[in-house]
């Protein structure tokens, strides 16, 4: 038997960098929108509902003037960074790996190879149906749960991608 190991040089490999992603629907920010609405909105009636469960002393309500302002900063900080991050979510499908990028803080690109890919699934809730988006979960071999799901995708376009997947990891290109 002969071993052999050779180096790879990282110059010659592809470029992530280089690769053309395709951003998610800018539907899917609508749906991201709405999520955030409902916690902005249980988060004002916190402050609210504090206001009658606490004496209703001069200090406090001063206090809960603070905390208002404080939620209020805190929902323009979350929904700026809300899109700006959700301008980081891309994807691509290529012959023979699916690659997902995202994150603005912490910046991940998630690589799964489709020799690796067992079975791909296509979901929607009830927001995402109303949209016409889909999340397409991708799982692969030796792991719980999906390894990688794409949310926002239009729902045709996530279905020609399942079925795209399907063929190459039954063997049927």
């Amino acid at each position: 038997m002969n071993f052999t190991n050779l180096e790879l040089h990282t110059e010659s490999l592809p470029k992530v960098e280089d690769l053309d992603l395709k951003s998610i629907s800018k539907s899917y920010f609508k749906i991201i929108i709405l999520n955030q609405l409902a916690l902005y909105a249980i988060l004002i009636g916190l402050v609210f509902g504090v206001r009658y469960f606490i004496e209703k002393e001069e200090e406090v309500q001063l206090n809960l003037g603070y905390m208002l302002a404080l939620v209020l900063g805190f929902c323009v900080v979350n929904f700026i960074i809300s899109f700006l991050a959700f301008r980081k979510r891309k994807y691509a499908i290529r012959e023979h790996d699916v690659v997902y990028s995202k994150g603005l803080i912490v910046h991940s690109v998630t690589t799964v190879p489709m020799s690796r890919i067992q079975h791909v699934e296509e979901s929607r809730s009830w927001l995402a149906r109303h949209f016409g988006l889909a999340t397409l979960k991708i799982f692969t071999a030796g792991e719980s749960g999906s390894d990688l799901s794409i949310k926002g995708l239009p729902h045709l376009e996530a279905k020609q991608i399942k079925e795209i997947i399907s063929n190459k990891v039954n063997g049927s290109n």
